[in-house]
């Protein structure tokens, strides 16, 4: 709540893009819901917000190099056309490659595998190398993945999982960050409990000076 708020209040400044969390379904099983019956006395609240969750953006570039999403790549998307083209405002289904973008994770294996999760797929570094390369991309900057540090690189820093939630759950113990990227080219890492963490890059980008403005898909 806090998030939308400060998007209508700074609409230029914040993006806010949806993961597998902003349904409907997952909503009622991690809490929200029940957070809401408890706060307003009935389900009005969480309907108005997962009504809203259909119209956040899937995706986002930043500086047209740094792909931004929750969860992976899809084997029925190759383009960021091919995500363009079709139609995201709906609650996410269950399969297909709009579920796919918030269900599936980078592995270790080449091509593309079947996830553990029993959700979407898992996808290895020939797989994100092809994409940026066909896109024109230098990154790909994904979360839902719980990481220890808070972030951590794949393939070959082609790849990076972003982790915002620090001690997830009240009881895993993983320091949180968010991602920075500046006009020199330098990725920082501000992880919690605070500390910093500097790679030079590739990217060249600010995240500080112009969050979010680039094509939302």
């Amino acid at each position: 709540m806090l998030l939308v708020a400060l998007k209508v209040r700074y609409p230029q400044q914040i993006t806010i893009l949806r993961g597998n969390h902003e349904s409907r379904q997952i909503t009622q099983v991690y809490g929200f819901y029940d957070e809401c019956l408890r706060k307003y006395g009935n389900a009005n609240v969480w309907k108005i917000f997962t009504d809203l969750f259909d119209y956040f953006p899937l995706t986002t570039l930043v500086e047209s190099e740094i792909f931004c999403l929750h969860g992976g790549l899809s084997p029925f998307i190759e383009t960021l056309d091919n995500i363009r083209n079709f139609d995201h405002v709906q609650e996410i289904p269950h399969e297909g490659p709009m579920c796919d973008l918030l269900w599936s994770d980078p592995d270790d294996r080449c091509g593309w595998g079947i996830s553990p999760r029993g959700a979407r797929y898992t996808f290895g570094q020939d797989i994100s190398e092809q994409f940026n390369h066909t896109n024109n991309l230098k990154l790909i900057a994904r979360a839902h993945q719980l990481v220890m540090e808070g972030f951590n690189w794949g393939h070959e820093q082609k790849v990076v999982t972003i982790f915002s939630a620090p001690n997830y759950c009240y009881r895993c113990g993983n320091m949180a960050s968010i991602l920075e990227v500046d006009d020199c080219k330098d990725h920082t890492f501000i992880q919690w409990p605070l500390k910093l963490t500097k790679y030079m890059s590739v990217v060249g980008c600010s995240l500080s000076q112009h969050p979010g403005e680039e094509s939302r898909m």
